[in-house]
């Protein structure tokens, strides 16, 4: 397969449909907002958004099958190959005008994710992955930090819009955890926080309900910029597992602990 191809046409694609909603924030409404549930908002930019990735990414691979955040689920010639994306990571931020939100797409083979490509139009960051080839900013090689430590670590975290029976001892991991680093932050677009894992500005991120267009692109990603990525067992069913962490490696082991210290 042509990595290298394929992953400079999803980035022209991220690019087009990126700067797009970042133009049409300019004149969003939000009497075109919709609730999916409690919390969980969707606009027609996401819905538009999703539209534009289906018919670009078709063209790019025909053969693989699309499952997006809002809906998409379309089955491939090849069951073995398909694309995970989610056209608007941060669609809260997006819709309150916060300028933290993301496009995301992954390709997932036989199961492993292989190919990751996540814009932020309002900085025109483009972060980029393929197995085997090294993660990226804007062309630029980037890699995680160096910490070897909690104390020396900023994080990043969510809190998750359901999964309320578990907050109690997620609030008591998050007190844990800013008495012992150096802060949590919380953006609200869990792509952008893998990415930063990436390129340094985070030693580490972590969060529960997560879905797989959340986390797939983002994951590659760090992992092909020197780091790792588990569920909150410390396994690899972070995809579709619905928990998180995400690190430079050498804080994992200690975040993990805090997690397990704190269920």
């Amino acid at each position: 397969m042509e990595l290298e191809r394929i992953i400079k046409e999803v980035i022209d694609l991220s690019r087009s449909i990126g700067d797009w909603m970042f133009d049409e924030r300019k004149q969003f409404s939000e009497e075109r907002i919709e609730s999916k549930s409690f919390n969980n908002l969707v606009s027609y930019v996401d819905e538009e958004s999703e539209k534009r990735f289906v018919e670009g990414l078709n063209k790019i691979l025909p053969t693989a099958g699309i499952l997006g955040e809002e809906g998409v689920d379309n089955k491939s010639e090849n069951e073995d190959l398909r694309w995970i994306i989610d056209p608007l990571d941060g669609t809260t931020n997006y819709i309150h005008g916060v300028p933290a939100y993301c496009t995301s797409v992954a390709l997932e083979k036989e199961g492993q994710i292989i190919l990751g490509v996540i814009y932020e139009p309002n900085r025109k960051e483009c972060f980029y992955a393929f197995e085997g080839g090294g993660a990226f900013l804007n062309g630029i090689r980037i890699q995680v930090t160096n910490t070897n430590d909690l104390k020396s670590s900023l994080l990043a975290t969510g809190f998750p819009y359901d999964y309320f029976d578990r907050m109690d001892n997620y609030m008591e991991l998050l007190k844990h955890l800013m008495k012992n680093t150096r802060g949590i932050r919380r953006i609200g677009a869990a792509a952008l926080d893998l990415c930063y894992v990436a390129c340094g500005r985070f030693d580490a991120f972590f969060e529960l309900a997560l879905q797989p267009w959340d986390v797939a692109a983002g994951s590659i990603i760090v992992k092909e910029a020197g780091g790792q990525c588990t569920d909150f067992s410390g396994g690899q069913a972070y995809i579709y597992g619905k928990s998180l962490v995400s690190s430079n490696l050498k804080v994992h082991e200690q975040i993990l602990n805090s997690i397990k210290d704190h269920e």
